[in-house]
């Protein structure tokens, strides 16, 4: 078996979203379950697992860092299918800032 690129990975994981959103059985599907409680309560889920990573990031191990990282990384996908978003989307918007200082683009962000 040849090991998958991040992005494949990624792709994978927001297809299998995508298949669990449609067949939308929250008894047996955790992502059909957050789908119907819908954005506010997953975008609450996020912010949970963005302060367990940064806790682990300070206070354990390397392994429970990557850990919490992928429960945030799921999440996130979920919460942008929830919006009808992708990491397609999102990573169009990382190649346009590619090349652009980041305090010139936060500081173009605070103009808008």
């Amino acid at each position: 078996m040849t090991e998958k690129t991040i992005l494949e990975q990624l792709e994978i994981l927001e297809s299998l979203i995508q298949e669990r959103r449609h067949a939308n059985d929250p008894d047996t599907s955790y992502v059909a379950k957050m789908l119907n409680k819908g954005p506010k309560k997953i975008a609450q889920k996020v912010g949970e697992e963005a302060t367990e990573v940064a806790i682990a990031a300070v206070a354990e191990t390397k392994e429970d860092l990557e850990n919490e990282a992928a429960d945030l990384l799921f999440h996130l996908q979920l919460l942008l299918a929830s919006k009808d978003s992708s990491l397609r989307a999102v990573t169009t918007i990382l190649s346009q800032r590619m090349g652009i200082s980041g305090l010139d683009e936060k500081n173009s962000r605070k103009a808008e």
